[in-house]
């Protein structure tokens, strides 16, 4: 993933090692980073557990969200892929006991159908 693809939004891959590193405080013992996608800033982890969301907010990122959704609570999702005239993907999880669905928004060349197929694979079966 190049710079430009950076700048455009576009979530890609991340080194899992670095991430493993950085979640270790976040981890629960045993638990292990499978695969991470990032974009500007935000990024989405996935364990042999959980679904990591993080949101960095503000102009310094200092201010960071962590939503940890368990497999198991995840009940549906879809993927709307981006078109001719769109920039981007979106990703949609349902959680169970909530009606609405986490929504978070992939650039075009997103890796969005690995981040499908990873939920596919971990889905409860």
């Amino acid at each position: 993933m190049g710079l430009l693809d950076t700048l455009l939004g576009h979530a890609g891959d991340k080194p899992v090692d670095k991430i493993a590193e950085d979640f270790m405080p976040l981890l629960a013992p045993g638990e292990t980073v499978q695969r991470a996608f990032g974009e500007i800033r935000d990024l989405i982890v996935f364990t042999d557990r959980r679904l990591i969301l993080v949101d960095k907010q503000g102009v310094t990122g200092r201010k960071t969200e962590f939503l940890s959704l368990p497999y198991r609570s995840i009940v549906m999702f879809s993927l709307e892929t981006a078109g001719h005239f769109d920039l981007e993907s979106e990703l949609r999880v349902w959680v169970s006991g909530q009606a609405a669905p986490i929504v978070r928004h992939l650039g075009r060349s997103s890796g969005a159908e690995d981040i499908i197929g990873l939920l596919a694979q971990n889905a409860p079966r």
